[in-house]
């Protein structure tokens, strides 16, 4: 019983932390499919479009995700020292370096823009094409405010309060969905009563997080000023988790997108199915991420503390929670999977793909997708951030695109074949992944000295 008290954990701790995050991410979840939905009654080519634009912002989400990580590990672990104020001090940097960055890439997508539609998306039909360049210019215009919350979001997940973020994504994601049905139903103003709302949405979020972050009565709290400059060291320590991070989700997202490519050359029938398996994908992988954000969150905390037996706790109850939820949520969609794609309103051979993809998809989130993404949180909450990147650079490249292209084009498979070559991707994640943590080596780096 002794044992029990001195966790810095508990059962209930867990569960406060756990909850509120499953909740932020089944409304993210739910929104993208209401969204795709209303779409789909613009047409085929609008859902295309838009799908097509989703993976490039996905890129950016990602990196600013990885980089709010970085800071939330870092701000963890001083805060497992009781260093209030350092900890302070690496959120308050996260958020001015996260607002300056997401400018740069503003401005940098603006002026590529042409690049970016041409290029990356290759030869898509006319109407394709346009619905994704309305999408395209007016979401980018979310970018600063998207990287801002999601900076301000892992802070407070940091204090071990996701319950703020959690109150801050109803409002978002009401203000998203409501207001595309209002615009696109209402006024029906088709892609672009998609984008506006996301454009709004993501602008009130970024204000209300950091106006709570400025009240906030936790342990950490961000500097009140405007008269702000960069801490060089300090930086440092959060790009030292959030750059590898970054690269790791970014050439992963990249080569999402480089797939992608492969996959508008099937045709829109096959773009429409991708589209579709990638929102409901997105709810099968639902626990998962939302339990990854927490192991995050406690790792980082027993690093700091130097409980490192804790560390390795924490890390196999979680992933084996992990395991029951993946489970629970994948025979629920197996069960429902026949209504939602018919709320698609699909065509029948768009329909059929859609159900094989998901159905093998669900197998490997039960069977591979734990030990391929709930270990490598525990290896970046340590500072082990580099090997972890290494593992999925490589696994990225070797598995997910050439074997894409090897199964999708070559073997014949088409779209099906692409997300074969994504549950090899895992196999080999899964492999590195657990023979990196079972070396050990991950409890001798030091990120905040």
């Amino acid at each position: 019983m002794e044992q029990k008290k001195e966790r810095l954990f508990d059962n209930r701790t867990l569960a406060a932390l756990i909850l509120p995050l499953i909740v932020e991410q089944l409304l993210a979840v739910l929104v993208g499919m209401a969204d795709s939905i209303m779409v789909a009654s613009v047409g085929e080519a609008a859902v295309s479009g838009v799908s097509l634009v989703d993976n490039i912002m996905i890129l950016f989400i990602n990196l600013f995700s990885a980089l709010a990580t970085g800071g939330a590990v870092i701000a963890g672990q001083y805060l497992g020292q009781g260093d209030r104020r350092k900890s302070g001090q690496a959120a308050t940097q996260l958020i001015w370096f996260a607002a300056a960055f997401s400018i740069a890439i503003m401005a940098g997508i603006y002026l590529g823009r042409d690049l970016i539609l041409h290029r990356v998306f290759g030869s898509i039909e006319a109407d394709v094409m346009e619905h994704a360049r309305i999408y395209l210019m007016i979401v980018t215009a979310s970018i600063p405010f998207m990287a801002i919350y999601n900076g301000g979001a892992a802070i407070f997940r940091a204090m071990g309060n996701s319950g703020v973020s959690m109150r801050v994504s109803v409002i978002m994601n009401a203000i998203n969905c409501g207001g595309n049905a209002i615009l696109i139903y209402g006024f029906h103003r088709g892609t672009e009563g998609v984008a506006i709302p996301t454009l709004v949405s993501r602008m009130t979020a970024a204000v209300l997080i950091v106006a709570l972050l400025l009240k906030s009565g936790g342990p950490i709290r961000i500097e009140r000023t405007l008269r702000f400059r960069f801490d060089g060291a300090m930086v440092r320590r959060i790009l030292g988790i959030g750059l590898p991070n970054g690269m790791e989700n970014g050439m992963f997202q990249l080569g999402k997108i480089m797939v992608l490519s492969l996959v508008s050359t099937f045709g829109t029938s096959a773009i429409t199915a991708n589209a579709v398996s990638n929102a409901v994908a997105l709810f099968q992988l639902l626990p998962g991420m939302a339990i990854n954000l927490a192991i995050t969150s406690v790792i980082a905390r027993c690093v700091g503390a130097g409980e490192y037996g804790q560390a390795e706790y924490y890390t196999k109850k979680l992933t084996c929670l992990t395991y029951v939820c993946m489970l629970a949520i994948n025979a629920l969609i197996y069960l429902v999977l026949p209504l939602i794609l018919r709320a698609y309103q699909l065509t029948p051979q768009t329909a059929a793909t859609a159900r094989q993809i998901l159905y093998f998809h669900s197998v490997g989130c039960i069977l591979l997708w734990p030990l391929s993404f709930c270990i490598p949180c525990t290896l970046r909450a340590a500072g082990d951030a580099r090997v972890t990147m290494w593992i999925s650079v490589f696994s990225m490249w070797f598995c997910r695109i050439v074997m894409s292209y090897v199964l999708g084009k070559y073997m014949g498979m088409g779209v099906f074949g692409v997300w074969v070559a994504m549950i090899l991707d895992w196999c080999v994640r899964a492999v590195g992944m657990l023979y990196r943590y079972r070396l050990g080596k991950w409890r001798q780096i030091r990120s905040i000295g």
